[in-house]
C-alpha cells in the first residue's frame, strides 16, 4: 500500500495490479471447476472486481467525465448491484444466505465447519468494496491489495479442488486456512493503514500527493477528493458527485438540487452559523485559536455547495480545511461503530450485518500490534496534530426508519474479544488527548435535514436553519434562571407521563462556595448548535431509578420502548421492544446505547429549552427522525458513558455570569490520574425525553420541598414562561 496521496506513478504497484486483474477476469470461467455453491461465489466476487477494473480504466483514460449523468447512474448500479436491498437477500454479501449456502454443502458432522466458511466468504465480499473509494481517489497502493487478496483465498479453493471430489466437504480448504488469509492480510498491513489513516484526518488532501493548503480554485476537487480535476464536472452538475468515490443515491441527487436552488444569503447564513460556532468555542473556553492551523469539516454528499463555502470562511479565519475520506477496510474500522460515512448507505441492513467482521482478526496480537503503529504515528505526526483545531461536523437527519435485523450468521466479538477493543478504545483516547489535547481545541457541530425526510423539506430547511441560528441572548438568560434553582437543589426528580414510567433520581455535586460556583453549564449556540439546553455531571451515588423513552434513534438506529434501570450511577438493566426475544432485545440495547458495555454510569444529565425546534418537529410530524443533536435541546435527556467534559475535567471552564462550572467529573472519570484505562470508556450517547412524555421535573430542596422546572410538559417555573410559547 502507498501513501494516501499517491499520484499512480508506481510502476511496480501498477504491475501488481495489471497482473492481479488479469488473473481475476478468468475467474468466472475456471470457478466452474470448484465445488458446490462456490463456484457462484468467487464467479459474483470476481465480476465485481473487473467491473472494478473498467471504471478505473474510464477515469484513467478520460472517457468517465464524458458520461451522462444517466450513464453513471447505470455503471453505479451494476458496481453495487449485489449490495442493493431488492438483491441482498440472494447472494452472497448477505452473510445468511452466504452461510446457509455453505453449511448446506457440507454433511452433518461439518456443518459448524460450512458456517464459518460462509462467514468468512461473505466478509470478504464485502470487504472488496473498498476498492471504489481508492479507484476514484487513483491511490493505486491501496487498490491493489483487494485482487491480490481475492487471488491469495481463490488459490486455496482452487489448489484444494484440484483432485477429484467425491463428496461435500473434501476437496476445500479449511475455514482456518481462509481465516489465516484474511488476518495476515489484515495484520501485515497496519504499518501502512494506521499512519495513512491519521494522515487523513489531520493533512488537507491533495491530488499531488502534497500538503498544503488548497488554492481557491481547487476547493471543488477537495471537498470531493478527486484528483480527474481535468474531467471534474463543476459541483453545480450533480455528475461531479460520481467523482467522490462514495455511493450517491436518489436523496443525495435530492439534497444536491435542493441546496443549489437555495437563495445564496440562506447558504451564507447557514455557514456563517457552521464557521462562527467553532471559533466562538474557542472564545468561551479561553483557548488560543492563533495557534492552530487545520480543521476537520465532516459532512454528507449532497451538501457539498456549503462545505465549499465554510471552507472559504475557515480560509479567512486562518485554518485549512481537512475532508477525510470514509473508513472502508476493516482494519480502519472500530468493530460494532457505526462508521461515520461521506455517503447515505445503499443498505443499512449490509452495515449492520458487517459491522463485526473485524471479530475474525481482532486477537491480542492484533491490538497490540494496532496499538503500537498507533503510537509511532501520532509521533510521526507530532507538529501537524499540534496544530488541529478540533472538527467542525455536519450531522443529517431524515432518513427513512431502519429497524436492522439481527442476524446469528454475522460474526460478533467474543467476551475476549470486547475487553481487547474496550482497551484498545481508552489508549486511542489517551493518544489523542496526549498528542491534540483537549483543552486546546474544540469543535461545532449541526445537523441539516436530507429530502428522504419528505416534500415538506425545502420548509423545513428553512426552519432548521432559524433554529440553528437561535437568539443566543435570549437562551441565555431564561437558562440561567433554571441554573439558580438547580444550584440551590439537593437533588432533581424526574416523572414521566403519558405511557412513560420514567422514575428517576438525579444526585448533583455539592457547591462549596454558591456564589463563585455552579453545578450546570449554560449552553448557548457555538461548539453544540442550535442553543438550548443545560447541562451537568451528575454525582453517581445516589442517582437511582428507571429511564423509560417510546422511542429513540441511536445512530440512525430506531430503539422502540427503551428502558434502562439505574443503580448508584449506573446503567445495570436494561431491555428494548424491537425484537421478541429478551436476549436479543438486551444484547441490542448494549451494542447500540452503551456501545458494548455491561454497565455504564450516567454521565450527564440535561434539561433542554428549545421548545422551538420541538414545535418544528411537531409540525412537520417528524419528532422520531429529529437527530440527538436537536433531540437534546427538546426535553431533559441522559447520557451514558464519559462525561460530558470527558479528558478535560481538569480544564476550569466558566458560565457567562463568570461562575466556574465544577461538576465536571464522577467518582468513575476521577480514577484519571491513578488509572485512565478505568475512567474513561470512549463512549457517549444521550437519550432524551420528549417534553410531552414528562409529568414532572422538580427540584428537590435540602429542606425536602420541590421547585417544579416542567410540569405536564410545560415550563413552570418563573421567568421561563416564554419557553412555552411555540408550544402553542
Amino acid at each position: 500500500m502507498g501513501d494516501y496521496n499517491s499520484n499512480g506513478n508506481d510502476c511496480i504497484t501498477e504491475e501488481r495490479i495489471t497482473l492481479s486483474m488479469e488473473r481475476i477476469r478468468a475467474v468466472p470461467e475456471e470457478s466452474g471447476k470448484l465445488p458446490g455453491p462456490f463456484r457462484g461465489f468467487f464467479s459474483s466476487a470476481a465480476t465485481f472486481l473487473v467491473n472494478a477494473a473498467k471504471l478505473r480504466e474510464l477515469l484513467k483514460n478520460g472517457s468517465y467525465g464524458e458520461m451522462t449523468l444517466e450513464e453513471m447512474q447505470g455503471l453505479q448500479r451494476e458496481l453495487y448491484r449485489d449490495m442493493l436491498p431488492e438483491n441482498y437477500a440472494g447472494n452472497w454479501l448477505d452473510p445468511a444466505f452466504a452461510v446457509k449456502q455453505v453449511r448446506d454443502f457440507f454433511p452433518a458432522d461439518g456443518k459448524r465447519e460450512g458456517e464459518e466458511l460462509g462467514r468468512l466468504l461473505s466478509a470478504l465480499y464485502a470487504e472488496l468494496f473498498g476498492i471504489l473509494r481508492y479507484i476514484y481517489e487513483d491511490r493505486p497502493g491501496d487498490i491493489a491489495p483487494f485482487p491480490e487478496l481475492f487471488l491469495q483465498v481463490y488459490g486455496l479453493f482452487s489448489d484444494a479442488s484440484s483432485g477429484a471430489v467425491s463428496c461435500p466437504g473434501e476437496g476445500l480448504p479449511s475455514s482456518a486456512s481462509v481465516k489465516e488469509a484474511m488476518y495476515w492480510y489484515a495484520f501485515d498491513y497496519l504499518d501502512v493503514t494506521v499512519p495513512e489513516r491519521n494522515r487523513e484526518l489531520l493533512l488537507p488532501w491533495s491530488p499531488g500527493g502534497e500538503t498544503g493548503v488548497q488554492p481557491a480554485d481547487s476547493f471543488d476537487g477537495a471537498v470531493l477528493r478527486s484528483p480527474f480535476a481535468g474531467q471534474l464536472p463543476p459541483l453545480s452538475d450533480p455528475r461531479s458527485l460520481f467523482f467522490s468515490g462514495d455511493y450517491i443515491s436518489d436523496s443525495t441527487l435530492e439534497t444536491h438540487a435542493c441546496l443549489n436552488a437555495f437563495p445564496k444569503e440562506k447558504l451564507e447564513t447557514a455557514a456563517r452559523a457552521f464557521t462562527e460556532g467553532f471559533i466562538e468555542g474557542f472564545r468561551v473556553m479561553g483557548r488560543d485559536l492563533s495557534r492552530k492551523k487545520r480543521t476537520v469539516i465532516r459532512m454528507i454528499r449532497g451538501f457539498e455547495r456549503l462545505a465549499v463555502r465554510e471552507a472559504e470562511l475557515f480560509r479567512e479565519a486562518g485554518l485549512e480545511t481537512v475532508i477525510p475520506g470514509s473508513p472502508v477496510r476493516m482494519a480502519d474500522r472500530i468493530p460494532g461503530s457505526q462508521a461515520r460515512q461521506l455517503s447515505l448507505s445503499p443498505n443499512r441492513q449490509f452495515n449492520f450485518d458487517h459491522r463485526y467482521d473485524q471479530a475474525l482478526f481482532w486477537d491480542k496480537a492484533f491490538t497490540d500490534r494496532k496499538i503500537t503503529e498507533l503510537k509511532n504515528s501520532y509521533e510521526e505526526l507530532k507538529a501537524e496534530a499540534g496544530v488541529y483545531a478540533g472538527p467542525a461536523v455536519m450531522e443529517y437527519f431524515g432518513e427513512r426508519d431502519f429497524t436492522p435485523e439481527n442476524k446469528p450468521e454475522a460474526f460478533c466479538l467474543t467476551e475476549r474479544q470486547r475487553k481487547l477493543l474496550n482497551s484498545y478504545q481508552s489508549v486511542l483516547m489517551e493518544l489523542r488527548d496526549e498528542y491534540m489535547p483537549g483543552d486546546e481545541t474544540s469543535f461545532t457541530i449541526i445537523s441539516w435535514p436530507i429530502p428522504e425526510i419528505g416534500e415538506f423539506y425545502p420548509a423545513l430547511f428553512d426552519d432548521i436553519v432559524r433554529i440553528n441560528t437561535s437568539d443566543n441572548i435570549f437562551y441565555r438568560s431564561v437558562q440561567q434562571k433554571i441554573i439558580d434553582v438547580l444550584d440551590r437543589a439537593a437533588y432533581v426528580e424526574v416523572k414521566g407521563a403519558g405511557g412513560n414510567v420514567t422514575d428517576l433520581k438525579i444526585a448533583l455535586r455539592e457547591l462549596k462556595d454558591p456564589e463563585k460556583e455552579t453545578r450546570f453549564e449554560n449552553c448557548v449556540s457555538d461548539v453544540n448548535i442550535p442553543a438550548g439546553e443545560v447541562f451537568t455531571s451528575p454525582v453517581l451515588e445516589g442517582t437511582e431509578g428507571l429511564l423509560h423513552v417510546k422511542e429513540v434513534f441511536v445512530d440512525g438506529l430506531q430503539v422502540k420502548e427503551l428502558r434502562i434501570r439505574v443503580k448508584r450511577g449506573r446503567a445495570c438493566s436494561y431491555s428494548c421492544a424491537n425484537f421478541t426475544s429478551a436476549a436479543e432485545n438486551r444484547r441490542f440495547v448494549r451494542e447500540v446505547v452503551l456501545g458494548d458495555h455491561d454497565e455504564l454510569p450516567m454521565g450527564e444529565f440535561a434539561i433542554g429549552t428549545n421548545t422551538d425546534a420541538f414545535a418544528v418537529a411537531k409540525k412537520y410530524g417528524i419528532g422520531r427522525q429529529m437527530p440527538i443533536l436537536i433531540a437534546e435541546k427538546m426535553g431533559p435527556h441522559f447520557a451514558f458513558g464519559d462525561t460530558c467534559y470527558s479528558h478535560e475535567e481538569d480544564t476550569m471552564t466558566y458560565n457567562p455570569d463568570g461562575k466556574a462550572i465544577v461538576a465536571r467529573d464522577n467518582e468513575i472519570s476521577a480514577k484519571r490520574k491513578e488509572d485512565p484505562s478505568s475512567a474513561y470508556f470512549g463512549h457517549h450517547k444521550d437519550i432524551t425525553i420528549p417534553y410531552c412524555e414528562i409529568g414532572r421535573l422538580t427540584a428537590v430542596m435540602p429542606n425536602g420541598s420541590g421547585i417544579d422546572i416542567i410540569r405536564e410538559g410545560r415550563f413552570v417555573l418563573e421567568g421561563t414562561e416564554e419557553l412555552n410559547r411555540p408550544l402553542k
